[in-house]
């Protein structure tokens, strides 16, 4: 028997975030129910419910819970027993805004939505739904979706949930925190900027690295040439935040971005602190080996990429600025002519980005 005070739990997207993050809810007793516009998702979750490989539970292990699933928007609530109290918004960045749309008849007065893209989607969805009800959720682990209903968790972590004002988190969402915690371990930050745009520059060169590569990180961080188009990125994400006033802070124990960002001696010379930031980088490469780019998952599936809300969101920010941030351009481009069958992933198309980068 569920208790009644427990909260209800709507979850806009049953890709690999989404995936886990329903099955472990499920898993824990939790009432949730899942919204997919795909229909393989929805045929696999409704016959079987949804398998988590490797969930902290061994390489082979597997577990498996079932949700209700609902292909397509969510049914308009016919009584407020039928509302929810949180709606986690686990979509792609560029159809949050619509997830958003579609989920906010569900949502309960004093209820939230949850925004658990890479990107700077707080402020997108706070158009839609008011400020008040928005709460920034940064994504510290990783997962795939290797087939439909089927997920592999590919990275350990957690995650830091903060207000786009940057006031600690109201006390009554205590319950959201304990739910969450059924993934990984729950931060509350003062700084969601500071988090988010941490992420920010990680995402840009791990996601976008990934894509343009066709690879696991694991594999890619072996170059030597892959990690240095990586720093540079990061180095131009973190000028670009800079500019906007924001105090940068680590993710889930990820990588401290302003010590990363390379000096002017390290982009023109070999120095010992750079090649501690290639070994950084290693590391990262190994501890998130198995991660592969949700962009790329995206683009597989014939779905629109999320790079306009990454290094496309850099570029756009930094325009305005008056800052120039050739790797992002060139990574955003190269992006989008995969997407658009222009050319294909692999090492080769990494060195030409980084020649290009190099040129700007």
């Amino acid at each position: 028997m569920r208790d009644s005070l427990a909260p209800r739990f709507l979850v806009m997207g049953c890709g690999a975030i989404g995936g886990v993050l329903t099955e472990s809810l499920a898993a824990k007793g939790y009432d949730v129910t899942a919204c997919t516009t795909n229909a393989a998702i929805h045929a696999r979750i409704a016959e079987c419910g949804l398998t988590v490989l490797g969930h902290g539970m061994g390489k082979r292990a597997s577990r498996t819970a079932r949700a209700v699933v609902v292909l397509g928007a969510p049914a308009a609530p016919t009584e407020p027993a039928s509302m929810f109290d949180y709606v986690l918004l686990a979509t792609q960045p560029p159809q949050v805004e619509q997830a958003a749309a579609s989920a906010f008849a569900s949502l309960k007065d004093d209820g939230a939505m949850i925004c658990l893209q890479n990107g700077l989607c707080e402020e997108r969805v706070a158009k839609i739904v008011g400020e008040h009800r928005v709460i920034g959720g940064v994504v510290g682990w990783g997962a795939t979706m290797p087939e439909p209903g089927v997920y592999e968790c590919t990275a350990p972590g957690g995650f830091t949930l903060g207000q786009i004002s940057d006031a600690l988190l109201d006390a009554r969402h205590n319950r959201l925190v304990r739910a969450l915690e059924a993934v990984g371990p729950v931060e509350v930050t003062r700084n969601l900027r500071g988090k988010r745009w941490s992420k920010l520059a990680i995402n840009c060169a791990i996601s976008s690295l990934g894509t343009l590569g066709g690879d696991r990180l694991g594999v890619l961080m072996q170059h030597r040439i892959v990690r240095r188009l990586g720093l540079q990125i990061m180095t131009e994400v973190v000028e670009v935040a800079r500019n906007e006033g924001v105090e940068l802070e680590k993710v889930s124990g990820t990588i401290d971005l302003p010590w990363v960002a390379l000096t002017e001696r390290e982009k023109l010379s070999n120095t010992l602190s750079l090649v501690a930031k290639h070994a950084l980088l290693l590391a990262v490469g190994f501890r998130f080996r198995r991660m592969k780019s949700s962009m790329l998952s995206a683009i597989e599936r014939g779905r629109t990429p999320a790079v306009d809300f990454l290094n496309g969101e850099v570029v756009t920010r930094a325009r305005a600025a008056g800052i120039r941030v050739p790797a992002n351009t060139v990574v955003r481009d190269a992006v989008w002519d995969i997407a658009k069958g222009r050319k294909r992933a692999g090492l080769g198309l990494l060195r030409e980005v980084y020649a290009l980068s190099s040129q700007g």
